[in-house]
């Protein structure tokens, strides 16, 4: 008896892949962040600069497999617009933060961290889906 797969979702891996690069990425980043400033005593902002490197490598090696589902081979004028989009995104998530904490002081950072990071999310996917991960 050949016992029928549940069907998934439309748009599931294309945006369950997202989501999981972006969860995968931030466990990095907290991952490296923590080894370079309690294992090795670096500056939390010189490690960070690490940290957010090395996450960005693995969402880049996630995004291109499971959410884009490139089947083509890696190159590195990709990972150059990766990388771009990336900081950029990272730019907005600060400037939204910032703007959040210094126009309503009262807000807790959290929350101004939670809005900034949706906002930039929203970049960062554009970016990819249309920048970096096209197909021609």
């Amino acid at each position: 008896m050949n016992a029928a797969r549940p069907k998934t979702p439309p748009g599931w891996r294309h945006y369950g892949g997202f989501i999981t690069a972006g969860l995968i990425a931030l466990g990095t980043d907290a991952l490296v962040l923590t080894l370079l400033t309690s294992g090795f005593g670096l500056s939390p902002f010189i490690a960070r600069l690490v940290s957010i490197s090395i996450a960005m490598f693995a969402s880049w090696l996630i995004n291109r497999t499971l959410t884009f589902a490139m089947n083509t081979p890696p190159t590195f004028a990709e990972f150059g617009r990766f990388a771009v989009v990336s900081w950029l995104a990272q730019a907005v998530n600060y400037t939204v933060f910032a703007l959040i904490l210094l126009s309503r002081p009262e807000t807790l950072p959290v929350v101004a961290l939670i809005a900034a990071s949706l906002i930039a999310m929203f970049v960062s996917y554009a970016g990819f889906r249309f920048g970096v991960f096209h197909r021609n």
